[in-house]
């Protein structure tokens, strides 16, 4: 199942959580994307807070030359990357979330963008793809 909002778009996964976080980093080396920074956003408030919460995991991702592209006609456009990519539990569900790069990157205003945030955009639903359609039992 697929589902997006404005900012971005996500697939359940058939996997658990620790599977479907480790499809999701094959899918984005197979995209061209780079894990920069990893959040374990449960072990972070749980240490921070004292906080429970399901497994919640933020994968900041990036794509070198789309990144070399995009900065070189936008050096601002730093303060949008990495991409985000996020692999969570809600509701006893195992989630693969990626933000929405061609509207992330709509804000800039800047036509010649386009294409680039477009490729990001399509490379990122193709993760979401091979990350929730890949079978748990396989590996």
């Amino acid at each position: 199942m697929s589902h997006a909002t404005a900012y971005a778009h996500r697939r359940r996964s058939r996997a658990a959580h620790a599977d479907a976080l480790a499809a999701t980093r094959v899918a984005l080396t197979a995209e061209g994307f780079g894990v920069l920074c990893e959040v374990d956003v449960q072990a972070t408030l749980a240490a921070k807070l004292g906080e429970t919460r399901d497994p919640y995991v933020i994968l900041g991702a990036c794509n070198p030359q789309l990144a070399q592209r995009a900065l070189e006609l936008e050096p601002d456009l730093g303060v949008l990357l990495p991409c985000n990519v996020a692999v969570y539990v809600a509701d006893g569900a195992t989630v693969v979330c990626a933000v929405a790069a061609d509207e992330m990157l709509g804000m800039v205003g800047n036509p010649a963008r386009e294409p680039i945030a477009r490729e990001v955009a399509e490379r990122l639903d193709r993760v979401l793809m091979r990350a929730c359609e890949a079978d748990p039992a396989r590996g």
